[in-house]
C-alpha cells in the first residue's frame, strides 16, 4: 500500500471512499458488493459459554518464532472456516506481537487493527509497534497484530493477478455511453468471479462477525481474561463488532475515527462522499495558496479548482499520457482520478500532488499521478498488489446489504451524491 507518503499501512477511512460520478459510485458499490484485566498464566481462560466443538480452538497456546523483524515474534493460530459447523475445516491466523517492555509491569496484550477492511494488523505491528504507541503502553502491553482470515497473511483472498489489476485500474470509471458502462460493470464482474474462483468457500466466511470471533479466539490463545484493543477506522467496527458479541470480555478499548454501525450502505456512502468533499474543497484552497498550484491563483475558489481538474481528467479521458513505466503503462483518466483521491487521505501528500499535477498539466507526464494511484491500490514496482481491494471487497459483500442493485438505480441516485459533494462533483461529472 512508488506509495503516497503517508503510513504504508494504514487503511482508507471505513469502508474505502469514492467521488459522486456515476463510474466512481459503481466500483464503490461493486467494491461493497452492491451489485446483484490481563491475562497470562494457565489453563487457558475458556469463556463459560464455549461449545464443545470450539474448546480445541480455544486451548491453542502459540508456538512464537523469529519473524526476521527485531524485537518481534510471529505464530499462526487456527480458527473454524464455519462456526456454525466447526468440523468443516478451519482458517488459519497470522498473528505477530512485540512483547511489553517494562520488567514486572505487563499487564497483558493489546491488539491492534489499522483498518480496512483489508488493512494488514500484523505489518502495521512489525513496522510500528515500536514507535506507534506511548512508551508507557510499550512497557505494560504486548502490541499484538492479527490479520483478520482473507487479509494479507492470513489466508489471503485473491482475485485478480497483476496484469488483471492494472487492466482494471485503467478500466474508464466515468463512462460516456451505454457501451462504456457496459464495458466497466463487466470488469467489476471479472474482479468478482476472479475472487470467487480463488476460494470459494473462504469467501463465504470472511465478515466482520466472523473476524471478531476469531479474536476471542486469539484472545484466550495469548492467555487474556479481557480483550484490550485498539482499532482505527474499519478497525473501530471490528471492535465493537466483537464488543456486542463478548460485552463480558471487553477489557480496554480505543476506537479512534469510529464509524457508526448501524448505518445503510447508501448512507455510508453518502456521508464518506460528503467527507471527501470536505478534503478536497480544504486541498483546493491550500493548493491556490501556492505559487506552484497548476489548478489556478490565490483569487480561485473551490468551484473552479474543481472544473480545471475536470479539464485534465476530460483531456485524460481522450488522450492517456506517458509514465516512463517499465511496463508501459500510461495514465488514464481512471488512474489519475483516484490519484487525486488517494491525496485526499493525508495533507502530507498534497504537495506531491501538487508536483504530479503539475508534470500532467505542463509537461505531458503522468509519473506523479500513477504513483499515487498505485500507492492507492497498493501496487509495487514488480507490478504486484497486495490483497488489500481484493479483502475490501470481499468483506464488504458479507458485510454490507446492497445499496443498489443496477447502474440505473445508481444514476438516478447521482443528484444526490453530487448535493453532498458539490466541489467533486464539478471535478468528475462527465455526460450521462
Amino acid at each position: 500500500m512508488a506509495h503516497p507518503p503517508r503510513d504504508p499501512h494504514r487503511s482508507r477511512p471505513a469502508r474505502r471512499r469514492r467521488t459522486a460520478d456515476l463510474g466512481l459510485l459503481l466500483r464503490e458499490f461493486d467494491e461493497y458488493g452492491q451489485f446483484g484485566g490481563a491475562g497470562g498464566g494457565s489453563p487457558r481462560p475458556l469463556p463459560r459459554s464455549t461449545p464443545a466443538a470450539l474448546t480445541p480452538y480455544y486451548e491453542q497456546e502459540p508456538a512464537w518464532r523469529d519473524c526476521g523483524v527485531p524485537g518481534v515474534q510471529c505464530a499462526t493460530l487456527k480458527a473454524p472456516l464455519d462456526y456454525a459447523e466447526p468440523s468443516a475445516g478451519d482458517v488459519r491466523l497470522a498473528v505477530t506481537r512485540k512483547k511489553a517492555t517494562g520488567p514486572g509491569k505487563r499487564l497483558g496484550s493489546l491488539l491492534v487493527n489499522p483498518g480496512g477492511p483489508g488493512g494488514s494488523a500484523v505489518g502495521y505491528v512489525q513496522a510500528y509497534a515500536g514507535i506507534g504507541y506511548p512508551t508507557e503502553v510499550r512497557a505494560r502491553y504486548d502490541i499484538v497484530g492479527v490479520d483478520p482470515r482473507g487479509v494479507a497473511h492470513s489466508e489471503p483472498v485473491e482475485c485478480l493477478d497483476g496484469p488483471g489489476m492494472d487492466a482494471y485500474t485503467r478500466t474508464d470509471i466515468t463512462p460516456d455511453d451505454t457501451k462504456e458502462t457496459g464495458t466497466l460493470v463487466a470488469a467489476y464482474k471479472k474482479f468478482a468471479e476472479g475472487c470467487g474462483a480463488d476460494a470459494p468457500k473462504l469467501l463465504r466466511h470472511v465478515s466482520t462477525v466472523e473476524a471478531a470471533r476469531d479474536m476471542d479466539i486469539v484472545r484466550a490463545a495469548l492467555g487474556d481474561k479481557k480483550l484490550h484493543y485498539v482499532g482505527a477506522s474499519y478497525g473501530t467496527f471490528l471492535g465493537a463488532t466483537y464488543a456486542g458479541l463478548f460485552p463480558d470480555r471487553v477489557g480496554r478499548l480505543v476506537l479512534d475515527g469510529a464509524m457508526d454501525p448501524s448505518l445503510p450502505a447508501r448512507r455510508l456512502n453518502l456521508e464518506q462522499t460528503a467527507g471527501f468533499d470536505t478534503a478536497f474543497t480544504a486541498f483546493a484552497k491550500d493548493c491556490v495558496r501556492h505559487d506552484d498550484c497548476p489548478l489556478g491563483g490565490r483569487d480561485t475558489g473551490p468551484g473552479q479548482v474543481g472544473r480545471n481538474l475536470k479539464a485534465l481528467f476530460d483531456r485524460l479521458d481522450a488522450h492517456p499520457i506517458r509514465t516512463g513505466d517499465a511496463d508501459g503503462r500510461r495514465l488514464t483518466e481512471s488512474q489519475a482520478t483516484m490519484g487525486v483521491i488517494a491525496a485526499m487521505y493525508d495533507e502530507g501528500a498534497w504537495q506531491q500532488l501538487r508536483e504530479a499535477l503539475t508534470a500532467a498539466m505542463k509537461k505531458n507526464d503522468g509519473a506523479g499521478l500513477l504513483a499515487l494511484s498505485d500507492g492507492y491500490f497498493e501496487r509495487d514496482a514488480n507490478g504486484e498488489y497486495s490483497n488489500l481491494m481484493f479483502a475490501n471487497a470481499a468483506v464488504n459483500c458479507l458485510d454490507l446489504p446492497p445499496a443498489f442493485d443496477t447502474p440505473d438505480e445508481v444514476t438516478r441516485a447521482l443528484p444526490a451524491f453530487e448535493k453532498a459533494s458539490p466541489s467533486s462533483a464539478r471535478a468528475s461529472r462527465g455526460p450521462r
